[in-house]
């Protein structure tokens, strides 16, 4: 038999007070959370707890994520960055290292039992609605003083996981910083960077385009509408129909501040020119502003 779970991570802001949690059924789920973490950080550990709760099990495990992060990190990455004592292919240290370390150890000897399906989030899918619910309550629970309700977990005893936060936490690492084949260039990486905005494996996961738009990110849309990062993070989703990018131009304006010109081009062959601000903090690039003109 396989057990289907789903597994979701919740942060307000990022970093802000942070949740996690995984959800089977209404006699089966956890949750927890920090004051202070990160989006990714509760991925991670709900994924783990899940884990960990069900190592005793026969069954195979089929876990649920919305998150394209918590997926490429356990069954793409996590080996290399593992052979790199655990730094990433420029030499930095892998954030999330010490969750990172647990989910190997936790998937020791189940790499050919634990599968993971990605889903689109707010979609309504029955168990990442329920997941995302418990997360976000976490969150909001650690935000007023309150301790997250810990669940029944499986049923035999929850396991009490909750990391330290022991320093402040980093904004979420965007994709493309975490991939093996990274732009030489910052105007290459920018561009890449861009075109993954148009994606569906990156529209359709919410922390993913949080980890792309910066905390001040505004948009004036091709319909003149003005957008806030609250409110495109909350409708955004895959494109209806395929919208190539074609770059008209990249300047550098300042050493972290890269403006990007670019025609989009649907598949129908409207076509919007569309201006991009990208600036860099933290050593990560994040969109500032964005705006989409219709082209006579």
């Amino acid at each position: 038999m396989t057990l289907i779970a789903a597994a979701d991570g919740s942060a307000l802001g990022n970093p802000g007070p942070a949740g996690w949690a995984w959800y089977v059924d209404e006699d089966r789920w956890a949750s927890g959370g920090w004051a202070h973490g990160t989006n990714n950080m509760g991925e991670l550990t709900a994924v783990l707890d899940l884990l960990q709760q069900t190592a005793d099990l026969d069954d195979d495990l089929l876990v649920i994520c919305d998150s394209t992060y918590a997926i490429k990190a356990i069954r793409e990455w996590m080996p290399g960055w593992k052979r790199r004592g655990w730094k990433k292919r420029d030499g930095k240290p892998v954030a999330n290292v010490e969750i990172l370390k647990e989910l190997d150890t936790a998937m020791d000897g189940r790499r050919d039992r634990v599968h993971f399906e990605w889903v689109k989030g707010h979609a309504g899918h029955e168990l990442n609605e329920k997941a995302d619910a418990l997360a976000n309550a976490a969150a909001y629970a650690c935000k007023e003083g309150r301790e997250p309700e810990p669940g029944p977990g499986m049923g035999g005893g929850r396991s009490a996981h909750a990391f330290e936060v022991t320093r402040e936490p980093e904004p979420d690492p965007d994709l493309f910083s975490l991939a093996e084949d990274v732009p030489a260039t910052d105007e290459e990486r920018i561009v890449a960077l861009e075109r993954s905005l148009l994606t569906d494996e990156v529209r359709g996961d919410p922390a993913a385009v949080a980890a792309l738009l910066h905390p001040d990110w505004q948009e004036v849309g091709r319909s003149g509408r003005l957008w806030s990062r609250e409110e495109i993070l909350a409708e955004i989703g895959p494109l209806p129909t395929r919208v190539e990018l074609e770059v008209v131009r990249v300047d550098r304006v300042a050493p972290d501040t890269v403006l990007l010109l670019w025609r989009g081009i649907a598949a129908s062959g409207e076509s919007t020119l569309r201006s991009s601000w990208w600036v860099r903090e933290r050593g990560s690039w994040r969109q500032r502003y964005h705006q989409g003109t219709a082209e006579a």
